[in-house]
């Protein structure tokens, strides 16, 4: 972990490869000029990203910590900076500091247990962080499950990637139907139900805050403990390190006491995501 001096200060960076994931999302990978990593992080934990003159923005770091080339953050265009992050090409460089935030507890409370993944659209960036950390140290871990929906199929990111490497139970669905699209049709939590996932496994969430709010709801009918249960609120966050308030939820910073939770630390604070 960086000394907190060290995540206040940005970092020139380059970005190496840029994949299009989606009309309107694309995975950057990022390393410093002499082609490091600009710094360590764990599943779960942001980086703030920007474009001298722009802006900048939190963002959810996409790659695992294993790998050791570079770091990837998959971006949908959706504002100012993002809107200009998508019009870079390889080579063009940018300033990134961090990490920050509180990570999944992979190497602890995750460890031994099944897994759930569920995520609806570009909630499916900070998960994939955890899902191949587990998949590289796959022996530490036991079944996993990935549940994941987006409004239409072409919405559905890193789709190549889940129908290749992950060799696990995969459910892909979307919102609609639509011509050429022969899997499931419907909403994450209804799927969910229908699937009707054993209870012996920790879950973990990412999405649109609706879509948590009827995912946890959903898991909560099937018999699931909210203590069973992992989300992330990194929307919220903005400086990174509790000083501008943005995040700032009754007694909680998201951003130094999360962005990630277990969900029955959000009973406690206000009722506000």
């Amino acid at each position: 972990m960086c000394d907190i001096r060290d995540e206040l200060i940005p970092q020139v960076a380059v970005i190496t490869d840029i994949r299009v994931e989606t009309p309107d999302v694309k995975t950057f990978s990022v390393t410093l000029p002499d082609g490091k990593k600009a710094f360590d992080h764990m599943p779960g934990q942001c980086a703030m990203l920007s474009v001298p003159g722009v802006g900048e923005a939190m963002f959810s770091i996409t790659s695992s910590p294993t790998n050791t080339d570079c770091m990837e953050f998959a971006i949908k265009a959706c504002g100012k900076l993002t809107d200009y992050l998508h019009t870079l090409e390889v080579g063009s460089q940018i300033t990134i500091r961090g990490p920050y935030g509180r990570p999944f507890p992979v190497d602890d409370v995750l460890k031994g247990q099944n897994l759930l993944f569920i995520a609806g659209g570009i909630g499916l960036a900070p998960v994939r962080s955890v899902i191949n950390y587990v998949l590289d140290k796959r022996e530490n871990y036991g079944e996993i499950d990935i549940l994941y929906g987006a409004r239409s199929a072409a919405d559905l990111v890193f789709k190549s990637e889940l129908e290749g490497r992950y060799k696990d139970d995969i459910y892909l669905t979307i919102d609609r139907e639509e011509e050429n699209w022969d899997g499931h049709v419907g909403f994450v939590p209804a799927y969910l139900k229908e699937i009707g996932f054993s209870t012996d496994k920790t879950a973990i969430v990412c999405g649109p805050p609706i879509m948590i709010k009827f995912v946890l709801a959903a898991l909560l009918e099937m018999g699931f403990k909210k203590e069973q249960v992992y989300t992330t609120l990194e929307l919220r966050m903005k400086c990174g390190f509790g000083k501008c308030g943005r995040c700032n939820i009754g007694s909680k910073y998201v951003c130094k006491d999360g962005p990630v939770f277990r969900c029955d630390e959000l009973d406690t604070i206000p009722d506000e995501y």
